[in-house]
This record gives C-alpha cells, structure tokens and sequence, in this order.
C-alpha cells in the first residue's frame, strides 16, 4: 500500500491547499471553502485525471486562474483566508452543539440529511471502491475511469496496486505480488500492439477529427484490457453524500473483515468530523450507536453463516455465464395500468386493479401506450406506475461490466465473492490475434495463485482476481429502473459487455411480459466497432461551437 506521502507539494502549495482540504497528507480528505460549482466541476474532473485531486485543484483550478476565475468564484482574498476559517469552525461548533441536541433530544435522523461533504478517497482498491458503493441511497460516488486512464503507471518503482497487510506478512507475500506485477507487465505491453491492430481494422475517417479519433481508440483498446488489472489496482473516488449516508458508510466499513476497510473507515470518521461533526459521531466505533450495529451485523451474519452451511451444500451450482430472469409477478400488467390511472380518480388502489383484471389485452395496451407514446428520449423518465412491475435477474458475467452496473442506485443487488471459478472473458478484438495467448496465459496465472491463497484466505485473495473473470450477483429491480438502466447501458458509447446484459435484460422482460416492450422503446440493440467515437466527436463538435 501507498503510504500517505504518495503526492509531494512544496510549503507554498502546502498553505494553499490548507484552505480547501481537511488533509494535506492522507489519502482520505474532506473539502471546504469551495462553492458548490468549484466542487462539482472539480469532482467531474477528477473521474477522468490520473491526479490526485489536491493535485488537480492546485494545477487546474487555482494556478489557472485567468480561465477558472478561481479566486473571484471562492471570493475570499487569501490574506482573509484565516480569519475566514477561524468563523467557519466557531460556526462548526456551534452547529455541533444544536444538532447533538436535536439527534438526542428527539432521535430524529432525518436531521442527519441536512447537511453534506465532499469526501476524497484516493489509492484504494477497486474492490473498496465496490464495497464503499454498495451504500447508494444519500451518496454520489465518482470513480476514477479504466477506459480514460491508462493503470501502468508506476510510483517508486511499483503498480499501483493495494498491498494487503495480512497478505504481505503471510506465506503467500511473493506470490501475491508477483502475480500482480505479471498482470500489469502484460496489461502495459498489450497497449501499443493492440493500439496498432485496431487503429489497422477501424482507420480514421477524414471527417472525424483527430483528437475525437485518438480519443475512441484509446477507449476501445483500454477497454480490451481492463480486463488484465487485479482487482487490488488502485483507483480514486470522489462522493458527495449527506450526514445519513456517511454516518450509515463508517458503521458498515467498520464492520468489514477486511483491514483496508476499517483504514478508510477511520480515516473518513477523523476528516468528516472536520465538516459535518454532528452527523458522523454515531459511527465512532467508540459511540453506543455503533456498538450496538456491530453487535447485531455480527450475530446477524453468524447465524446466517451456520445456516447457509447447512443448506447451500445441497443445492446446484450453476456455472454458466449469462443472464437469467429468475422471478417477476404475473399481475404486474394489470398493477402498471391501475397505478397510471390511480391519480386520476377517486377509487381505491385495489377497485381500479380488480377493474384492469376484467379488460382485455386491447384496452390494457391502450392504457400503457398513454404511458409512454409521448416519451421522445430516454431521459424523458416514465411514471412512477411503473415501478408496481419487479423483477429479479441472476447473471454472471466479469467483475468489469459489474463494476459499471453496480452504480445504479435505484434497486436491490448483491454479489458474491470474487473467484476464479467462472470462466474469464475475452475481448473479441483480442480473439484470434498473437496476443490472445498471452492474455489468457496471464488470466490462468492468476486463477492458479488465487486458488492457493483463497483456500486459507478468501476474502484477501479476491485482490488478486482480474476484472475479466466472471462472478455471480443479482438485481431485484423495478420495470422503471430496468427501463432507465437498460436504455443508458446499451447506448453505442457502452462497454460490449454490459451492452450485452443490458440488451438481454430487456429482450428477456419483453419475452415474459410483451406488453412492457412499448416501454424499452430506447433500447439500442446494434452492435458498435468503435462505440465511443460518436459521442466524442459530438464533444469536439460543441466545444467548436462555443468558440464560435
């Protein structure tokens, strides 16, 4: 693991970036002193910089004032930046006092929705990164992108990948890095021939520009290869989240086996207690609150342990990847009629369903046509009825397109642990070229250390899982959340392979219920060679505009 120093800023940077960051040092930080539009622009960029983000404030925001207007935005000369500081954690204190009086008084939590943080999470793995996303309700979460930035950078020396404390005093220390290292030698060599191979099959047309052009390709080649980084690589986060959400994170993290888990935990608790004290006191591991939760996650998961032990021995085991419809609600036809028409009358929810029951297909259709015929574009989101209609999908498919499918807030998922036991995937790009062979050869290294390590530890060894390998997880989701992900995720600029579960989750809702096709209308069922270059010549072609 990186320890905190991992960015170097001179004195002078050190004082600057003390206005605007809870930590100069640690890899965990809150901001303050920016306005929303500084923050918002800053956290956007940050997706897509291989900076850390203390560095992208200092390089594109506050030395390129003549663009950013960076000190006119944040009004406050720099001379009066202490005296400023000085009010605002009077105004904390204060604050403080009345919240804690408010949360004990009257236990009300929804007090702890009415004040948020910018928090920065830097050099964690992109397995935390996935477990810190799990908690979706009240938090906004920005990952640092495979598909914009390349992960062969080395600092000191090495990749940037988590260093597991039990595994780097364990017999499995050498293997473990090794592994990664061969993984990250192989992704990094595969750049330039793969660049040349699909730069040679999709040449650039003379009517796209340039840097549209390079942009798509390194999408696409970086996409290829995603699959090669362990699940260890070390990425960025930024989340904007209110009290509620950090507090109910910090309690959750604190609860996790893993040590880097617990690492961000704390360091998160000491940088919001900066910011939002009040709304984060609860997660103290110290604080009865928390107690409490972890008394009951931890009785909670044993006896589920025992019993799973019992039962799950008998069951099945299903090892094909792909994506399966595992559950819906027969009625859900009939519910999606009644609740658009619910609103506009004066009958109880159940008189209107037992009158839906009684049409036929032909009125049913004209009730859902009056739902959707009007929709223009995917985001133009459908009513609310739509969500009286759930569905429950199984799939197993690679940990990279989980990774991207996992952000949707709006349904309930879970995954299973990551292994090696599913089978990897392999771009078609790669297929039948002079690199497949190293690709698969790197994967099946990777597979065999895993299995060693995951027989003694193995929730430590899923660090060492590359992003190709298939792991298990399901979504219980509404027909207006299926909707919203399914129109987003097959867009051309997508990923192949969560276009792909994207596509069949719709394709196989309109097989069981062909009256809800009318509503995945958006839905883009083609395939794309180079998907993203649409979309970034749009770009180019808006920024030329403006300059008009």
């Amino acid at each position: 693991m990186l320890t905190d120093d991992y960015e170097e800023f001179t004195e002078s940077q050190i004082q600057t970036l003390k206005r605007y960051v809870t930590n100069t040092s640690s890899h965990v930080f809150a901001l303050r002193n920016l306005p929303e539009v500084i923050k918002g622009a800053l956290f956007s960029r940050y997706s897509r910089s291989s900076l850390g983000l203390r560095s992208l404030l200092l390089k594109e925001f506050i030395s390129n004032n003549d663009e950013t207007a960076f000190e006119d935005i944040v009004g406050v000369a720099f001379k009066e930046e202490e005296k400023q500081q000085t009010h605002q954690s009077e105004a904390i204190r204060k604050a403080q006092a009345f919240y804690d009086r408010i949360l004990d008084g009257y236990g009300d939590d929804s007090i702890g929705e009415l004040g948020g943080a910018h928090l920065a999470i830097e050099n964690v793995s992109m397995m935390a990164a996935k477990l810190i996303e799990d908690h979706r309700i009240g938090g906004s979460p920005l990952e640092k992108s495979t598909r914009y930035i390349y992960f062969d950078q080395k600092v000191n020396g090495e990749y940037l990948f988590y260093r597991e404390p039990i595994l780097m005093t364990s017999a499995y220390r050498d293997s473990y890095v090794q592994t990664c290292n061969m993984l990250f030698d192989t992704y990094s060599r595969l750049i330039p021939p793969m660049t040349a191979i699909i730069e040679q099959r999709f040449p650039k047309d003379p009517s796209i520009s340039k840097t549209a052009y390079t942009a798509a390709l390194r999408a696409k080649v970086l996409d290829c290869l995603r699959g090669l980084l362990p699940a260890g690589t070390l990425t960025n986060m930024g989340i904007y989240g209110n009290g509620r959400f950090f507090e109910h994170l910090i309690h959750r993290m604190n609860c996790q086996n893993l040590a880097e888990l617990q690492d961000i935990a704390k360091r998160s608790h000491q940088e919001l207690s900066k910011i939002i004290p009040s709304f984060v006191r609860r997660s103290d591991p110290t604080h009865r609150t928390h107690q409490s939760y972890a008394q009951f996650l931890e009785t909670m998961q044993s006896e589920l342990r025992l019993i799973a032990e019992q039962y799950l021995g008998k069951c099945d085991r299903s090892l094909q990847p792909g994506v399966r419809l595992v559950s819906s609600d027969p009625e859900a036809v009939t519910k999606v009629a009644a609740a658009l028409l619910f609103s506009l009358g004066d009958k109880g929810f159940a008189d209107i369903w037992n009158q839906c029951k009684r049409l036929s297909d032909e009125e049913l259709a004209r009730i859902l046509d009056a739902g959707c015929n009007a929709r223009e574009n995917r985001r133009q989101k459908s009513p609310r009825a739509l969500e009286h209609a759930e569905f429950t999908f199984e799939i197993i498919s690679d940990f990279g397109a989980y990774r991207d499918l996992h952000r949707h807030r709006i349904l309930t998922q879970e995954r299973q642990l990551l292994c090696c036991d599913y089978g990897f995937y392999i771009p078609p790009e790669i297929q039948n070229t002079p690199y497949e062979e190293a690709y698969c050869h790197a994967l099946n290294q990777a597979k065999e250390v895993f299995d060693l390590i995951s027989s003694e530890l193995p929730e430590e060894a899923q660090y060492i899982v590359p992003m190709a390998y298939n792991i298990r997880w399901y979504f219980h989701v509404n027909l207006r959340a299926l909707q919203w992900l399914c129109e987003l995720r097959s867009a051309p600029a997508g990923h192949p392979s969560y276009r792909h579960i994207a596509q069949t989750m719709a394709r196989l809702t309109c097989e069981a219920f062909p009256a809800f096709e009318r509503f995945f209308k958006f839905v883009d069922y083609e395939g794309y060679e180079l998907g993203r270059l649409d979309q970034e010549q749009r770009k180019i072609d808006k920024q030329q505009s403006l300059l008009i």
